[in-house]
Formats: structure tokens, sequence, C-alpha cells
């Protein structure tokens, strides 16, 4: 496939270009620091585009057969709330302008269900610090469910899903869809680099069209 990556050079998305590459795909990885995506390795061109701008957006993915987001405005952005739903807004919206049909947009653990009606983000446990930026997601999830003429998919990481648990491969995971998927410890847990894996899966087999989804071990 040909795929557009935006977000390339970040903790996910360099996971995800490296899993593209490894199984052939062609890649185009969008960044607004081009430089930061040299020698990405072959079938890769590297293309600057600011995502807060539809129409950059747009020329940057035109002609390709699926978009991969892994857009964030950063945890320590003081308005990664307004920041988030501005950019991601824009992504959809370019993508749609140039014909681009499937999306899959890396969003967070926060909207899933941990019991009836309520969701991760809103429990008192839930992490101050990563309340704002899981609220855009969430509210994000919510303008995409509208969305009717792409074909996406919204993937929820495991709870767990950080600088710490990367360098793990098992090459194996489990899905679910409005609920946490939770080990035998009581952990949602996965790395970053078989979060790539379900990524990729999903591109190469649409099983969640329009359908938010998540993975865990």
């Amino acid at each position: 496939m040909k795929v557009a990556l935006i977000g390339a050079t970040g903790f996910v998305g360099s996971a995800v270009l490296n899993e593209l590459t490894n199984r052939g795909h062609q890649v185009t990885a969008i960044a607004r620091n081009p430089e930061k995506a040299e020698g990405a390795g072959p079938g890769v061109t590297v293309r600057k585009a600011d995502v807060y701008n539809a129409d950059e957006v747009a020329a940057a993915v035109e002609g390709h057969d699926a978009v991969v987001s892994t857009f964030n405005s950063g945890w320590t952005n003081p308005n990664i709330y307004d920041d988030f739903l501005k950019g991601a807004k824009a992504i959809q919206e370019g993508i749609k302008k140039a014909g681009v049909k499937r999306l899959l947009f890396v969003g967070g653990a926060g909207s899933l269900y941990v019991a009836p009606g309520v969701q991760l983000i809103d429990t008192p446990q839930f992490p101050a610090e990563y309340k704002a930026g899981a609220s855009a997601a969430r509210d994000y999830l919510t303008h995409l469910q509208g969305e009717q003429d792409l074909h996406w998919a919204f993937l929820s990481p495991a709870i767990e899903m950080h600088q710490g648990t990367s360098g793990v491969r098992k090459g194996a995971y489990r899905k679910g869809l409005e609920n946490p998927v939770f080990d035998d410890n009581g952990r949602s847990i996965i790395s970053v680099e078989d979060l790539a894996i379900a990524i990729v899966d999903e591109l190469e087999q649409a099983n969640h069209v329009r359908q938010r989804f998540t993975v865990a071990y």
C-alpha cells in the first residue's frame, strides 16, 4: 500500500514507520520538521506539512491508499486541548479534500469504558497531567463518529503504553472495542512495537471500518 503517516517522527509514529517499511509498504512520512525523519530507509518519502492547515495536509496525502495519524499536539503544551482538536479536524478535512478514503487515527485510552457509563478519564485515579489531552482525544472521537464519508478507524491503545513499554515485540495482541483489554495480572498494557503491528494489521485487513477499537496483551 501507499501510506501517508502523520507524526512519523514521534514515539508511536516512528514505530509505525518501522513496521510499515518492514512489510514493504510505500510510506510518505509527514512531519513539521522533516529533517527528523531523514535516513528513514528505503521506500520512505519525507514531506513537510503543517497539520493545522487542511490544504497542506491535502497536498501531502493526495494519491495515497490510506492515512495513519499519530498526531499529538504535545503533552507539555498548555493549549493541548484546543490544539489537538484543531489539528485532528484539519487532518480529517485535508484527507477528505485529497479524496483519500481511509484514515486510521491513533487516539488515547481515556475514552475507554471501565464500567457501565464510566470512561477511564472520569475515574479518580486518572492522572491530572494527562486529562486535557485525553479529553481532546475523547471529544475528537465523538466528532469522528459522525463522519460518513471516510472509512475511518480510531485506535485506543492499552492504558499502559508509554516509553516504559518499548523495546518488547511479542508479535501478538488481543483486541477489544469499547472496554480495555486486561491481562491475567489485571493490567492493560502493550509495547509500542506491538501497537505498531496492530496498526498495520488494521490497515491491511480493515476489520474496524467506522469503529473504535483497542489492543493490549
